[in-house]
Parts: structure tokens; sequence; C-alpha cells
């Protein structure tokens, strides 16, 4: 046992009644979907905007669906590309989908109609569900005849609303609906699936099929997709689970406001939800106002983000009764500062604790316990059934002492089979010895509790010497006027690189640069100290809130 625990240190400080070795049984979503059905059909399912669906109803209508698809020509292997909001469209689209041994293709409806053509050609995607609203559906009809995208299903945004709602929508929003054209047999309408027959043919999905193309964000470098397997995201929904034992399954109300489309909404909001008999309360698009009214209308339990999203809700002025509800926070898809956590657990009662995940993880692979030590500023511990080692960036096949900085490299049940169509990108992706390198760079302590320092590309050399930006917009972070900060390396002519930090003021706020600087040189050395500090009334963000670096760097590139 000691041999198993210095090479597994997390087994120290793992929270009491949670087994790392646990079993993960392999299983397929559809699977899971009809064991939910079964077990809480008369509970509620689904919740959006003021209207609810039962297990029963939304089963029901996930058959119809996919026999519908299956007559369309979807198959065991077709490219399903889902471009929608959080609604029931999207909950539907997606087990219909899988039913039939389909694989689903996320798409960001805010995807330009360039980039929707890029994603859909890579993936090879054959058919596209979307909904009547502009612009999204004239870039997803752009996409028929250009490519491998055979047939669009439009589905009627109004439709899904209660009925006053649906009539007000239709009236008040007029410009914003989209008539599909007519007489096109290459787009059909949602209600023409929903009028099929219940599907009867059994499944024949395998634990080891394909599941989703799930692409990454791009932050740095082109999309590519990763891999998910029905074994790898069912395996990542049996870690979480066990990971959050306060997560009562047919008992939970949760909230929806993240994308769908994202991944960690994905397994920790829509699989976790749907297959744990909870209900979804779904939000179509982040609206601070909507989702504090919403709150406080539907009592959620769970409540997922990302930091600005709770910085959001803080400084929107929820308060302990809007908040006390709410039993279960997990922060993902980006560092949490801990401002935000104190803030945040003071305000709702509710202890939010950092995870930590990836795409290629299916995401989550680390998380502070939810009844155990929580050490602020770590990304926590790994879950049941992850290995996680801290690698050497330059020589991947050694293992660093503990303690000491280096590349964190994960396996487990939960890691993607690979990049689609890309196998030199896949190889570069493992160790040799077939771990994931996640790209982060990081530190592990006695306990297993693993820091991580900043990404491995996000790196800036100075002078020979190494700065990692999350130490500088971790200080920025203490100024009381600061609301967002990022840091970028650009070019230097002397050191090679410099920091370069975007910061965005609280409104009303009056700090200038030099305010900034003034702070900062009590917090930093002189070679972290950010040659150009600028402020922005914004800084640009990802579909799911998260601070991207991209576009800030290639300003800086082509200024240089």
């Amino acid at each position: 046992m000691d041999a198993v625990v210095a090479a597994h240190p997390w087994m120290r400080a793992y929270p009491p009644g949670v087994a790392w070795n646990m079993p993960l049984p392999p299983e397929t979503l559809p699977a899971l979907f009809d064991q939910a059905v079964t077990r809480y059909a008369s509970r509620p399912c689904l919740e959006f905007l003021g209207r609810r669906w039962r297990y029963a109803e939304i089963g029901a209508q996930v058959m119809r669906v996919a026999e519908g698809l299956r007559r369309l020509g979807v198959v065991k292997g077709t490219r399903v590309g889902l471009c929608l909001p959080n609604s029931p469209f999207y909950v539907v689209s997606y087990f219909a989908a899988l039913r039939l041994g389909a694989v689903v293709v996320n798409f960001n409806p805010l995807y330009t109609e360039a980039e929707m053509a890029s994603q859909a050609a890579d993936a090879g995607a054959e058919l596209m569900v979307t909904v009547d609203l502009d612009p999204v559906l004239p870039r997803v009809l752009a996409l028929l005849g250009k490519g491998s995208v055979q047939r669009v299903v439009v589905c009627r945004f109004a439709e899904a609303l209660p009925w006053l709602k649906g009539a007000a929508f239709g009236l008040l929003q007029r410009k914003r609906i989209v008539t599909a054209p007519r007489g096109d047999a290459r787009v059909v309408q949602w209600s023409a699936l929903l009028a099929s027959p219940p599907m009867q043919a059994p499944l024949d999905v395998a634990p080891t099929d394909l599941a989703v193309l799930q692409y990454t964000g791009g932050t740095t470098g082109t999309p590519k997709a990763a891999m998910l397997s029905h074994g790898n995201l069912t395996a990542n929904l049996q870690q979480v689970h066990a990971w959050a034992p306060v997560y009562q399954p047919g008992q939970e109300r949760v909230m929806a406001v993240l994308p769908f489309f994202h991944v960690f909404a994905l397994t920790t909001v829509l699989n976790a939800g749907i297959l744990w008999g909870s209900e979804l309360v779904m939000l179509p698009r982040f609206d601070v106002a909507s989702l504090l009214q919403t709150i406080r209308r539907t009592r959620p339990t769970v409540f997922h983000g990302v930091p600005t999203l709770f910085k959001a809700v803080l400084d929107a002025g929820a308060t302990q009764a809007d908040l006390a509800s709410v039993k279960l926070c997990i922060s993902g898809g980006a560092p949490l500062p801990l401002e935000v956590k104190r803030a945040f657990d003071t305000a709702s009662g509710c202890n939010l604790v950092e995870g930590y995940g990836l795409t290629e993880a299916s995401p989550v692979a680390f998380c502070n316990p939810v009844e155990g030590e929580n050490r602020a500023g770590t990304i926590g511990l790994p879950l049941p059934g992850v290995t996680a080692e801290i690698r050497d960036p330059e020589a991947p096949e050694k293992v660093m002492p503990q303690g000491e900085r280096g590349e964190l490299c994960l396996a487990g049940p939960n890691i993607m089979q690979g990049y689609w169509q890309r196998p030199e990108e896949t190889a570069r992706s493992f160790t040799p010895d077939g771990m994931l390198r996640t790209g982060d760079i990081g530190l592990m302590d006695a306990d297993g509790y693993v820091t991580l320092v900043d990404r491995l590309k996000d790196l800036i050399i100075c002078s020979g010497y190494n700065v990692y930006p999350r130490t500088i917009e971790e200080a920025l972070y203490t100024h009381p006027d600061v609301v967002a900060a990022t840091v970028v390396g650009m070019k230097d002519a002397y050191r090679g690189e410099s920091p370069a930090a975007f910061v965005q003021l609280k409104p009303g706020a009056t700090a200038t640069a030099d305010d900034l600087r003034a702070h900062l040189k009590a917090r930093l050395n002189p070679i972290e100290m950010p040659r150009l500090i600028e402020l922005r009334p914004e800084l640009p963000r990802t579909a799911v809130g998260k601070l991207s670096k991209k576009e800030l760097k290639a300003e800086l590139e082509a200024q240089a």
C-alpha cells in the first residue's frame, strides 16, 4: 500500500468515502438516458423560460426525432452538427443523434459563416440542426451545397416557449426570425421530425464508439476536434458524481446557463443533469439580470460556472437570500481568483470549489474536494481513475521530483481517443508512454494537490528568465479597481519578449496605468513588470466568458 500511495500521493488527502481506484464500468450515453427516462418518468426534466417537460415527454420526443433523423439518412457514424442555444431542441437532438450511433459535432451559434464552414468541412458534418434566428440560420443555410452538409433541420424558437411568450416573441422579435426556404427538400422543419413514429430499432452503440467531436477553443492554434467516445464521457460522468456525493440523483435542480456546446457544460450540466434525473433550468444565453431573476424564481441547487460568471453575479448584487438554495458550485474553464471565491462563498453560503479540465479529458480531471480540504490557489486533486504526473516539458518521459515545476500529464478512462484526422497532432499530444500532455505548467505538493503556474505556450521569456502571465494577472486582481486582466507576451528588441497587460476597470473607476504600475511595484520583481499596461472598456472573451488572449496577441503582432 505504501508503494501505491508513493506513486499516487493524492490518496493521502482523498475525501472520506471516495476511492481513487473505484470501478468505472464502461457505459453508453443512450443506455443511461433510457434508464433515466424509466426511473424518473414523472419528474420534471427541462424548464425553459417558464415552460416545463417531464422525463417521459422528453424520452418520447427523443425516440421520434431519432426516427426522423434515421429517415433523413443518419446512420451510425454520421456527423450531426448542433448549432443551437441551450434549449429543448439541443437536449432532444443530442440524445436522438447519439441513439442512432451518430457523432455529435458542437457549433457555437456565434461563429462566423467562415468559421462554421471550416469546422463543418473538417468534421465532415452531413446534417445540421439550428434555429430560425438571425444571423444563425442564414449562416448555416449557406453551408448547403458547398461541402459535406446535405440537410439542415430548422427549429422554430417560439415553439419552445410558453404559449403567451411564444406569441409575444413572434410579434416583438419579428426582425430576428428568419423564414426557412420552402420547397427545398434539403431544409426540414423540426416539427416534421417530431411527427415521426417512435424509433423501434434496438441500440447499436458500444462504449468505444465515437460520441462527440468537440473542437478546442483554438486559443493557441488552429481548432481541432477531440474524439470523445461514449466510454470517455460516461467515465467522466461517474468520476464527477463520485466527487460530489451531495448531488442526489432525482432530487436536484441544475442551473444551465453555460452553453451546452462547450464541453464543461456538456458533461457537468447536460449529461450529469439529465442522466441523474435532475431538472435542467435552461437559459438560451447569458444575461446577468435574467439569470438572477431565474435563480430567484426556480431556486436551483446546483450552479456550475466560469469565474467571470460568478463575478458577474456578485457585481449584480446577488445576496445570500438569492443563492440560499445552491448547495454545489464548481468553477472551471479558467483559474479562479481567490478574491472571487471568497466573495462568492460569503454571498452564497456555499463552498465554491475550483476544478480543472480540458476538452481532451471529457473535460474534468481535477477538482478541490466538495467535502474535504479545499486548498485555495490549487486545482485540487485528480478525480477517481485519473493518474497525474509532472513531467519535464523538454523530455516528457521524465517525471519531475516532487514540488518542482513541469508539464502536467494525465491518463485515465476519460482521456480522448485522439484528434480527428490529425495523427501527427495526436502523437505530439501524448508522452511516449501514452499520457496526455496538457500544455499546462504546474507543480504537485506532497498530498497530490496541483498548483498551475501557466500554459506552456503562454510562457514569456524575458532576457532568458521565465515570466508567468498568471503571476502578473493575480497581482493586478489585487487592485480594487480591476475587474478583469489578461497578460500576454509582446516582442521586445532588447529582452526578446516583455509582458503586456490589458486591464478592464470597474464602472466609474479612475485608476490609471501609472496607478496600476505603482500598485504592482511591491508585488512583482522588475523582470515581471509589464512593459505595457493598457486600459480597455472590454476585454475579448470566449463563448463561455473566459478571457481570451489570441486576439490581443494578434494585435500586438500586427503592430510589431
